[in-house]
């Protein structure tokens, strides 16, 4: 595989990463110190910690494929790293 197409999906892994990372750090940390109404206040913890428990292995996966894009760059495509990479 060329350089520039491994590069391409390098970079469009980083750009699907990037908006999640973020939301969790930007957008969802308001939520705790939010002044919430009494009635909704016991919903929002179970929403946060379901969203944070979510986006670890959506991280996990995409540094596997960047992984696995750094060995087609070193030419170990097929090899065991790269297999265990696509296991995971």
């Amino acid at each position: 595989m060329k350089r520039g197409s491994t590069l391409f999906l390098k970079i469009a892994v980083v750009l699907m990463g990037s908006p999640v990372l973020a939301l969790c750090i930007f957008g969802l940390a308001w939520i705790p110190n939010h002044p919430v109404d009494p009635d909704y206040g016991h919903i929002l913890y179970p929403i946060f910690i379901g969203v944070f428990l979510t986006v670890i292995p959506f991280f996990v996966a995409l540094s596997q494929a960047f992984k696995l894009l750094s060995y087609i760059d070193k030419n170990q495509s097929f090899s065991e790293l790269s297999t265990r990479a696509l296991k995971k």
